[in-house]
């Protein structure tokens, strides 16, 4: 199963039995069998019909609408998964401190033991750089045995911020001066390498949210981040550990010289990525995102196998 990224203007999509159809200008232009995509993600304006709509989501394709230069997601879910119980578990332990705690203790150890790793590497592979690679790596190490006594969810997120800001600083060091990243910034972006990580987190968080609500979880009932009006706290939750990761993958992107500077422009909008970028863009994420995705479904089998229901429906399978 693959994703379908469709970014170009004036195109038409419809349902052609099993397949999905590409227009332009009154033109059939080619054709998607169905039952090979697994999400679509719609930039630019794309039209389709309500009967497409309802045709993907029979076959359980997600459907993300990436609107607006800044490409705010908007997310259609395919069929929900059937056992309410499952959610009904989930909000128990959502209310569970105890189990809260612990659950945020093994989300910041994973997401700084990843940054750790990260910054390991590109210090063996920088030697040049290694004084503020090694300084952040001796930072962040240090952080990591203070995290279990931590005693409140506050306490950890300052910790993961304060190992945010070493690891970032650390970055931008190795990073070109023509990139201009000096450190993470979002709401707008403002340089090439933040857009390219805004948007990385992005795709990363509809993955999260389409896995969590094809296994029965509710997306917006977290245990590390809050529950905050509008936003997915559990898919929060389960991509913090994947960050490192998807850091790694856009720094790659430009050491590879996939994205230059060249690619992207600056409005009052922040640091946008242009169409030729986009292009490129989506390709490499496609590649990388089946690890995400392996990821991000072991990460959602555990909470549900935590919280119950797995297993039962794991000896339902065997039968």
């Amino acid at each position: 199963m693959s994703s379908l990224y469709v970014d170009r203007k004036n195109v038409e999509l419809k349902a052609d039995g099993g397949a999905l159809v590409f227009s332009e200008n009154g033109e059939r232009t080619g054709t998607v069998p169905m039952r090979v995509i697994s999400r679509v993600f719609l930039r630019g304006d794309a039209k389709l019909s309500s009967g497409l709509l309802g045709k993907l989501g029979e076959h359980g394709v997600g459907v993300i609408i990436l609107s607006g230069r800044k490409g705010a997601p908007s997310l259609l879910l395919g069929r929900p998964h059937n056992d309410a119980a499952r959610r009904i578990n989930q909000y128990r332990f959502s209310l569970d401190a105890e189990y809260c705690l612990r659950f945020s203790r093994a989300i910041v150890a994973a997401k700084l033991e990843g940054q750790l790793e990260f910054i390991r590497e590109r210090k063996d592979a920088s030697p040049m750089h290694r004084y503020p690679l090694s300084l952040c790596e001796r930072r962040i190490a240090g952080m990591l045995p203070q995290i279990d006594a931590q005693t409140t969810i506050g306490a950890l997120r300052g910790l993961e911020g304060a190992a945010a800001a070493s690891y970032f600083e650390a970055l931008s060091e190795i990073l070109p001066e023509s990139l201009g990243f000096r450190q993470r910034n979002r709401r707008p972006p403002r340089d090439p390498v933040n857009a390219v990580l805004s948007l990385t987190y992005t795709l990363l968080h509809c993955e999260a949210v389409l896995a969590l609500y094809g296994a029965g979880l509710d997306p917006f009932i977290g245990f590390y981040h809050a529950l905050d009006f509008g936003r997915e706290s559990l898919a929060c939750d389960v991509i913090e550990a994947l960050r490192p990761q998807a850091d790694r993958f856009v720094l790659a992107l430009f050491r590879q010289e996939i994205l230059t500077a060249d690619d992207f422009s600056h409005t009052e909008s922040g640091c946008l990525m242009g169409k030729a970028g986009r292009g490129r863009y989506y390709a490499a994420y496609e590649i990388r995102a089946e690890h995400f995705r392996r990821e991000l479904e072991a990460a959602v089998r555990d909470i549900a196998r935590t919280i119950g229901g797995i297993k039962e429906e794991e000896e339902e399978e065997d039968e």
